[in-house]
């Protein structure tokens, strides 16, 4: 079964424009770009037959093929990076059987993520798109606690029923807890993994769908799906000791820096 990784990348981000361009320092003191990190780990992962980066913007397009990257032009009115996904696997013939979305600000993505989540999405031939979920534990979900009350997104979290399907996806904090957790404890909210494994259909028939208020208020394109009745499907992964960060916010880039010095990723 064939599998595309699209990275849609877009210069204007409203809430830190120039993203895909910003320099992260990495364990040995070398400066990478955000894109070409997120390439690099999309290039780690197995069972792939073909990586490109997306975007509308020239001087994303000759940064990545500067560092070896191949580049498929999309258009500016591409609403979301599942939108920019669907116009490049077009672009490129619309052939594969399954396309990731690993999106270009998620650099620290372990490549057994998105092997876990292919493998996912195999196993559920009546589902239309899966996506990943991470176990917090007490110090991820303190940071998006502490995130919310300083007014910033520290990241998508995830609710689901017991047969792994989706149920909602938040920016706030789902399921609510009064408990308090500390560090190393187990807790029972789940971290949106921002990566998305797409049939070629649903892929194609997303642009046509009307984008319904849920999309609208969370800024979260696979509410799409939902809010079409279609079906998304969560893969529970393991982070294996590896730590995950998403870069939302200038803010997040210290954070992100200090995660690959402690884990020596370069």
């Amino acid at each position: 079964m064939s599998v595309l990784i699209v990275i849609p990348a877009r210069y204007a981000s409203t809430r830190y424009p120039a993203k895909p361009l910003a320099l992260l320092k990495g364990a040995s003191g070398v400066s990478r770009s955000l894109i070409e990190r997120s390439w690099r780990a999309a290039c780690e992962v197995r069972g792939v037959d073909r990586v490109v980066v997306a975007t509308d913007d020239d001087r994303i397009r000759e940064a990545a093929e500067a560092f070896g990257a191949e580049v498929v032009m999309t258009s500016v009115d591409c609403a979301n990076g599942t939108e920019r996904c669907a116009e490049a696997h077009a672009n490129l013939g619309g052939n594969y059987e399954i396309v990731v979305n690993l999106q270009g600000d998620a650099p620290l993505t372990p490549h057994w993520f998105v092997e876990d989540l292919v493998t996912g999405l195999r196993a559920a031939p009546d589902q239309d798109i899966a996506t990943p979920i991470l176990r917090c534990d007490g110090a991820t979900l303190n940071g998006f606690l502490e995130d919310r009350k300083a007014g910033r997104v520290g990241g998508t979290t995830a609710v689901f029923d017991a047969n792994l399907r989706a149920m909602y996806f938040s920016k706030e904090v789902v399921p609510f807890t009064s408990k308090t957790y500390s560090n190393t404890d187990e807790t029972p909210v789940f971290h949106h993994v921002g990566v998305y494994a797409y049939r070629p259909k649903p892929l194609a028939d997303y642009r046509s769908w009307p984008v319904g208020p849920l999309e609208m208020l969370e800024g979260l394109e696979q509410l799409r799906f939902m809010e079409n009745g279609r079906a998304v499907r969560c893969v529970e992964v393991e982070a294996k000791g590896r730590q995950f960060w998403e870069l939302n916010n200038p803010e997040d880039v210290p954070k992100i820096e200090a995660m690959m010095a402690k884990m020596g990723l370069e």
